[in-house]
């Protein structure tokens, strides 16, 4: 070890305060660092395995290969596995809507396929021999087929063909060019539904309809899914391998390894990792204002003796790298240490938030703590990086100095009279000692600046990242406001009887505490023009008086005792709104893109709270206008219509903001004049304890009660929980991240005004030499406090309220409620910012006043 480093390393063991808060920096620093990656990694590890969970694990779809081809790519040293399902065949699908899917595609699964490939089954079950089918939901709800579970499908099962080739899913379908080619007729029963399979591509032309493969079946055509050891060489291997066959990627699994193609998932990315360089950038920020200041208040301390150096022959290099030095000798003990309690830290975390996870998004998946060895190399490159630019600032400096400069320390401060003169005004509102804490403030700007500056930083990430808490908490609440329901059951084209019967039995389920059965259907009401407010006409255009408009009108009709608990909370007389004449109940608003207003602020489409109308039923999007109803509607100004049962189908609410409810006795008596409206849906709505228990038992006696027709059942309370969920998340991780921060800044504070003092002993030892008393002594250190705190505020606070509200406005887009002014955290902020000066400031000034004033006068600052 040359003398230049033994040298250093006797500076550092002589300041030893300074040593250890800087260290304390540097593994506040790498913990915050390891964690913000570990963490990185383990959430993106975690979103892999859910999505995989959820679609299959494979990376690589190869389209219409023979069983030489899969025994290849099975036998690859480079494939963990593979799985494959005959391709059948194509059957014409008569009475489709949508003209670019005219067919079934017949897929053939084994026992292996099924576990591979997960299905999301929406009715029904599983096929378990090759004469039962499962279709996409999709055929019905998209395409108008009438199928239910226990219907027969006999189909002419061929090949597509163009001319001499043949198309398989890949090759979108070719109107008026392909023929299909029957080869073969089976006969299969329908025994469920479900979602479209992920593995189909948006432009195949066939529904997937998934049966068993036939043993018996010599077709050699397969689609064939191979799963790599190393997904990163998913691209490679596919263009490589592909032998001229088609082939797609499992999109939802490579995103989180950026290796998916799609544009969509390449935003995602660049989203997901300028996030996390933003976050990294932030923590280097604060780091090396706390390291280069240590390294710059060394080389104050320490300039004396650089002069010394530097008159026997030491170069610049050396010194430089005597700075250098002092820098790796603080990460070699500070990385290490910060990495550990980065790991551990995060792991904690993980512990603590990942049952909320579980609530969020995969129930079947945990989330883990991923260490990866790169992952963490990169956090130490980071931190060292972090130090040495920190210490190479200051090096430089030194190196440069003249010599006679550093021996004499002329060059501490430099400054002229004017510069820091205060006016006869600021001496009579602060004193002698307010006057001199200030003069000491204005010559010495520079080293104050970088602890004002910790200080603005600290405050803006704590009370920005607490707006946004608040406002992801008030879209929690605001949700809460607008659902009355937990779970929620849904259909289209379930028989009444049936769907009743169905009622009797989840509303018995344990847990439930309120319940009601609706349907919800398609109206028009026929108003005059006169009826209708000067808000609606400015809105929707003017009407004439004696004009007669259509006007879109959503019945909700409820099961009669649901329907009379409404009457009676909204004070109404149940005689009139009960029984074959029984007035409805509605709510009619204009269109308002204000959502900060509440119902009551929202103008009515009319000018009568209390009208009579002429209700006709819409029927293929159209009013049947010679089946009117007549029927009179109070319309309610602060009504909120309860929750609808889910959606199932594709049939768009009509906009105009009216919306009715009805006594479900009175819907026969709407539909006997005629054909019936259009039903957007049916079903029931639960009030539940624990509406998830509840819903998972429900979801039990469908299944087992063989229900046929394509139904959603919905835990609608869910989304609450994940709006609750997402908040504690956020709470957990943006305060353990703003605490860390806070920490180094602290650190910053903390070393900066420490060594500030003590670099002032001798400028404080003659102040008390002259008569200046304890009280006043810490009157003028109050006073710098307060200067200190004051300016980090005026600047701090406007910033962190000014990127709040970016931040509001960002999350919220043109939908965005009121901003509100995260007031708890800026009194923290404020406490915070003069306590930790202050506490700073006393812990200095007892180490003063316990020297002597004599030896701190002829100090040399050796």
């Amino acid at each position: 070890m040359n003398i230049f480093n033994k040298v250093t390393l006797q500076g550092m063991k002589k300041s030893r305060t300074r040593t250890i808060v800087t260290i304390i920096g540097v593994v506040l620093s790498a913990a915050l660092i390891t964690a913000v990656v570990t963490f990185g990694v383990s959430l993106l590890n975690y979103m892999s395995n859910g999505e995989a969970h959820k679609y299959g694990g494979w990376h690589i779809k190869f389209e219409d290969v023979d069983s030489s081809f899969a025994a290849k790519q099975a036998s690859n040293n480079k494939v963990a596995n593979t799985t494959s399902f005959k391709n059948i065949g194509y059957a014409k699908l008569n009475g489709g809507k949508i003209h670019s899917k005219p067919y079934f595609f017949i897929a053939g699964f084994s026992k292996k396929t099924f576990n591979a490939l997960p299905l999301t089954l929406c009715a029904g079950r599983l096929p378990k021999n090759n004469r039962e089918i499962v279709v996409p939901e999709r055929v019905v709800i998209k395409d108008g087929i009438k199928l239910r579970v226990g219907d027969t499908l006999t189909l002419a099962i061929g090949s597509r063909m163009n001319g001499n080739k043949s198309l398989g899913q890949h090759d979108p379908y070719i109107s008026g060019k392909e023929t299909l080619v029957p080869k073969t007729e089976k006969t299969y029963t329908v025994v469920g539904f479900c979602e479209t399979p992920h593995f189909d591509e948006d432009s195949a032309p066939g529904y997937t309809a998934i049966t068993t493969a036939d043993a018996a079946d010599t077709a050699n055509n397969l689609s064939l899914f191979v799963t790599l050891k190393k997904p990163f060489e998913t691209h490679t291997y596919a263009k490589n391998a592909a032998e001229g066959h088609a082939y797609i990627f499992n999109s939802d699994v490579l995103r989180f390894i950026a290796l998916s193609n799609d544009q969509s998932d390449k935003v995602f990315n660049a989203f997901l990792y300028s996030a996390g360089a933003i976050v990294l950038i932030i923590i280097m920020i604060g780091s090396i204002f706390l390291i280069y200041n240590s390294f710059n208040i060394s080389l104050n301390e320490r300039t004396h003796q650089f002069g010394i150096l530097s008159s026997v022959g030491a170069t610049p290099k050396q010194l430089r790298h005597s700075v250098l030095f002092e820098g790796l000798c603080i990460g070699a003990i500070g990385i290490p240490i910060g990495v550990i309690i980065g790991i551990a830290s995060i792991k904690l975390a993980i512990s603590i938030v990942a049952k909320n996870f579980a609530n969020v998004l995969f129930a079947n998946v945990p989330l883990t703590l991923t260490v990866s060895a790169p992952a963490i190399i990169a956090a130490v490159v980071t931190s060292m990086i972090t130090i040495l630019i920190s210490a190479d600032i200051p090096a430089r400096k030194a190196a440069n100095m003249p010599v006679m400069e550093c021996i004499r320390q002329t060059n501490d401060v430099k400054v002229e009279s004017k510069a820091v003169k205060t006016s006869k005004l600021v001496e009579r509102i602060y004193g002698l000692e307010g006057t001199l804490a200030l003069k000491n403030f204005k010559r010495n700007k520079k080293r104050y600046r970088s602890i004002v500056l910790s200080l603005v930083l600290s405050v803006v990430l704590f009370i920005s990242t607490s707006a946004m808490v608040i406002d992801l908490k008030q879209v929690s609440a605001g949700a809460k406001e607008v659902t009355n329901s937990d779970v929620g059951f849904g259909t289209h084209d379930m028989k009444d009887s049936e769907m009743l019967q169905l009622y009797d039995e989840l509303k018995n389920v344990d847990g439930v505490d309120e319940s009601s059965y609706q349907v919800v259907m398609n109206y028009f009401c026929a108003a005059k023009g006169s009826d209708l407010s000067d808000a609606y006409k400015k809105s929707e255009g003017s009407h004439s008086p004696n004009e007669t408009v259509n006007l879109p009108v959503q019945i909700q009709f409820l099961d009669d005792s649901t329907y009379l608990k409404i009457v009676k909370s909204l004070g109404l007389p149940a005689d009139k709104y009960t029984g074959q004449n029984a007035k409805l109940i509605g709510v009619a608003k204009v269109d308002s893109h204000d959502n900060q207003k509440t119902a009551s602020q929202i103008p009515n489409v009319f000018k009568s709270s209390v009208t009579n109308f002429t209700i006709f039923p819409e029927t293929n999007g159209k009013p049947e206008m010679k089946q009117g109803y007549n029927v009179g509607i109070t319309f309610m100004n602060n009504f909120m219509p309860p929750d609808t049962p889910p959606i199932l189908t594709d049939i768009k609410q009509k906009s105009g903001g009216i919306y009715v409810t009805a006594p479900y006795s009175l819907k026969e008596k709407f539909n006997a004049t005629g054909t019936p409206a259009d039903i957007i849906t049916k079903g029931m709505t639960f009030q539940s304890k624990n509406p998830s228990k509840s819903s998972d038992k429900m979801k039990e006696i469908v299944q087992d009660m063989g229900i046929t027709t394509p139904y959603i059942l919905l835990n609608m309370s869910g989304a609450l929980d994940q709006s609750r969920n997402m908040i504690f998340i956020a709470d957990v991780f943006s305060y353990a991240f703003i605490i860390m921060i806070s920490l180094i800044a602290v650190a910053n504070v903390f070393n900066t005004i420490s060594t500030n003092i003590k670099l002032r002993r001798r400028e404080l030892a003659m102040l008390r030499s002259v008569g200046m008393s304890d009280h006043d002594f810490q009157k003028m250190m109050n006073f710098e406090c307060i200067f200190y705190g004051m300016k980090a505020l005026i600047f701090g606070l406007p910033l962190a309220i000014i990127f709040s509200w970016f931040m509001h406005k960002e999350m919220n887009g043109s939908e965005s409620g009121s901003f509100v002014m995260p007031w708890a955290s800026i009194g923290i902020s404020i406490f915070g910012v003069l306590f930790i000066v202050f506490i700073t400031m006393l812990y200095s000034i007892r180490k003063i006043k316990k020297e002597n004033i004599i030896d701190a006068l002829r100090d040399d600052m050796d």
